[in-house]
C-alpha cells in the first residue's frame, strides 16, 4: 500500500538516527563550497575589471585571491571524499543492522506473505538507496537550494530585471515536477517489485538446483527468469522514455534562459551600462541559477527511488516486535498444559486445532502421533510461542506456579525442528549457537548423547566445515548434530518435531535411550510417525484433523 508523503518523511527522520553526522558534514561542506563559488565569481569580476582598468586594485592580490579560493575548493573535495569513505559504509550498516534486528525479533506467524528473495532485495538495494539519499542527496539538495537563493540575490543586486525574468521558471518547474514525481513513483515501484521477483527466482533455483535437475525442469526456470527479466526491461525502458522526454523539455527551457541572458548582457555591454567583468559574472550567475534546477531534475528520480525504498522498508517494520522483557525461568523443570485451544492461521481459514486439551507433566516423555495436517507441528509452534492460540490457554507450570506461554517462557524450551537446519560454518560454530559458553567437553558430551560421535573421528573434528544446509554431511549426520546443538541449551522442555526422521531404526532407538537415561528431569515432547518411539514414552497423544 502506498504511504502518504508525510508518513514517509516522519519515518525517514526517525530512520536517519545514526546517519545524521555524515549528512550534516556533507551539508556543511556543500554550503561552504557554494560560498567559495560566489567568492570566485566576485574575484573573477574584480580581476577582469582591474585588467581592463575599470576597477582599482592589485592584479597580483586578485590572482592570490583566485588561487586561495581554488585551493579551498580542492580541500573541500578532498574532505567530501574522506567523509564518504569513512562514514558511508558505517551509515549503511547502521540502517541495515537496525532492520535486520527488527526482522529477527518480530513476531512470526507461520504464513509469510513475502518471499525471502524480496526481503533480501529490500535489505540490500533499498537500504543502499535510502542511505545514499539521507547522507548524500539531501545534503546536496540543501547545497543547490542555498546556491539558487544566493545566486538569485547576487544577480538581483547586479540587475533586478534579469534576475526576476530568470526566476519566472520556478512556478512552471514546480507544476511539472508534481506530475513527474507522481508518474515516476509508480514506474519505480513496478521496477523494484520486478527486481525482487528476479532475485526470488535466482535464489530459489540455486537453492533447489538438485530438485530442478532431477525433475528436468532447469529450462522451465531459465524461461521464467527470461520472462521476468523482459518485464523488468520493459519497465526500465518506460522509465527511460518518460525521463528522457521530461529532461529534454527542461533542457529547452534552460537553453532559452541562457540565450536570453547572453543577449541581454551583449545588449547592455554595447550600451555601456555594464562592464565586461559584469558580463562574465552574468553568465556565471545564470549557471549558478540554472545549475540547481538542472540538479533538481537529477535529484527527482533519486528522491522518488527513496520514497519507494522507504515504503518498502516501512512494510518490513510493520510486523510488531515480540515481548522481549525479562524471561521467566523454571530452573527445576516444568510441564506444559493446553486447555481448550483453538487455532487457525488466517481468519476464515481451516481450523487446525479445535478445542484441543492435553497435559505434558513435568519429567514426562510424550509421543505425538497423527496424520498429515492434524496439527502436530502447529502444536509445537504454539508451545514455542511462535504462534498465538485463537482461543484457549497454554501454560507452563511447576509445583509452585503456572505461567501463560509467551516469548518470555521460550528460554525454558529446547527445540529440534524437522529437516536440515545447520548453518554454513564449522561444526563448532553450529554447536555454539545452542550455548555460546559451552566447553569442548560439553560439546563432546552432547554429541555422544545425540549419537553424533562420528564428528570427533573426522580429521578436523569440531572444526570440520559444513556448507549451506549441512552440505558435506548426510541428512542423518546433520540431524544428529542439530540435536546435539539443542542439547547444549539448558531448558526444562525438549521439543522434537520429526527430529529423528532421517535416522535408521537402530540409531533412533539408541538416541531415545540416551535422552531418557539422562538425569536432567526434562519434559520431552516428540512428534513422530515411528511406532518404535512409543516404547520409550510415558504417554502417547494421537491427533486427528479438526
Amino acid at each position: 500500500m502506498t504511504k502518504s508523503n508525510r508518513e514517509v518523511i516522519v519515518w525517514l527522520w526517525r530512520s536517519s538516527k545514526g546517519l545524521r553526522l555524515q549528512s550534516v558534514l556533507n551539508a556543511v561542506i556543500g554550503i561552504t563550497s557554494v560560498v567559495l563559488d560566489f567568492a570566485f565569481i566576485y574575484a573573477t569580476k574584480w580581476t577582469i575589471d582591474i585588467a581592463t582598468y575599470r576597477a582599482e586594485g592589485s592584479l597580483r592580490m586578485a590572482a592570490y585571491a583566485l588561487v586561495a579560493i581554488m585551493a579551498g575548493k580542492i580541500l573541500l573535495g578532498f574532505a567530501r571524499k574522506w567523509v564518504s569513505a569513512l562514514l558511508g559504509v558505517r551509515s549503511r550498516n547502521i540502517l541495515q543492522r537496525r532492520l535486520f534486528a527488527h526482522l529477527l525479533q518480530s513476531e512470526w506467524n507461520g504464513q509469510e506473505g513475502r518471499h525471502s528473495g524480496d526481503t533480501l532485495n529490500r535489505m540490500e538495494q533499498d537500504v543502499r538507496d535510502l542511505t545514499s539519499c539521507i547522507t548524500e542527496t539531501i545534503p546536496a539538495l540543501l547545497e543547490v537550494s542555498f546556491r539558487l537563493v544566493g545566486a538569485f540575490f547576487y544577480l538581483f543586486h547586479m540587475d533586478a530585471r534579469l534576475a526576476c525574468l530568470l526566476i519566472c521558471i520556478v512556478p512552471c518547474f514546480l507544476v511539472l515536477s508534481k506530475v513527474y514525481v507522481r508518474k515516476m513513483r509508480a514506474i519505480t515501484r513496478d521496477i523494484r517489485s520486478t527486481e525482487s521477483r528476479v532475485q526470488s527466482i535466482l535464489q530459489e533455483s540455486i537453492q533447489h538446483r538438485a530438485i530442478l535437475k532431477t525433475l528436468e525442469r532447469t529450462g522451465t526456470m531459465i524461461e521464467k527468469l527470461v520472462q521476468t527479466q523482459s518485464l523488468l526491461r520493459k519497465h526500465v525502458r518506460h522509465r527511460a522514455v518518460f525521463s528522457s522526454t521530461s529532461s529534454t523539455l527542461i533542457s529547452i527551457g534552460f537553453s532559452t534562459g541562457y540565450l536570453v541572458t547572453f543577449l541581454w548582457g551583449v545588449d547592455s555591454l554595447q550600451a555601456g551600462t555594464i562592464t565586461y567583468g559584469m558580463m562574465i559574472s552574468f553568465i556565471q550567475l545564470v549557471g549558478q541559477i540554472q545549475g540547481p534546477f538542472r540538479d533538481m531534475t537529477r535529484f527527482v528520480p533519486v528522491l522518488i527511488s527513496t520514497l519507494t525504498a522507504s515504503e518498502r522498508l516501512m512494510e518490513l517494520e510493520e510486523t510488531p516486535l515480540e515481548d522481549d522483557s525479562n524471561p521467566i525461568a523454571f530452573a527445576q523443570g516444568a510441564g506444559v498444559r493446553l486447555t481448550d485451544v483453538c487455532f487457525h492461521y488466517r481468519e476464515g481459514g481451516r481450523t487446525i486445532l479445535s478445542h484441543f486439551s492435553c497435559d505434558f507433566p513435568k519429567g514426562s516423555t510424550t509421543a505425538i502421533l497423527g496424520e498429515t495436517g492434524a496439527g502436530k507441528t502447529t502444536l509445537i509452534r504454539l508451545i514455542l510461542a511462535l504462534l498465538k492460540p485463537s482461543e484457549g490457554n497454554i501454560e507452563m507450570y511447576d509445583e509452585e506456579r503456572a505461567v501463560k506461554i509467551s516469548p518470555r517462557t521460550r528460554n525454558n524450551l529446547v527445540y529440534v525442528p524437522q529437516g536440515n537446519t545447520l548453518f554454513s560454518g564449522t561444526i563448532r560454530d553450529n554447536l555454539l549457537l545452542g550455548n555460546p559458553n559451552a566447553t569442548e567437553d560439553d560439546m563432546r558430551e552432547a554429541l555422544e548423547t545425540a549419537c553424533a560421535g562420528f564428528v570427533m573421528d573426522r580429521p578436523d573434528g569440531l572444526d570440520a566445515f559444513c556448507g549451506e544446509l549441512g552440505a558435506g554431511l548426510s541428512e542423518g549426520q546433520a540431524q544428529r548434530i542439530a540435536i546435539a546443538r539443542a542439547l547444549l541449551r539448558k531448558g526444562s522442555v525438549l521439543l522434537l518435531d520429526e527430529a529423528t526422521s532421517a535416522l535408521d531404526m537402530h540409531t533412533e532407538q539408541e538416541l531415545l535411550k540416551n535422552l531418557n537415561s539422562r538425569e536432567s528431569g526434562q519434559t520431552i515432547i516428540c512428534v513422530t510417525h515411528r511406532p518404535a518411539v512409543i516404547a520409550y514414552c510415558s504417554q502417547v497423544i494421537e491427533m486427528k484433523r479438526a
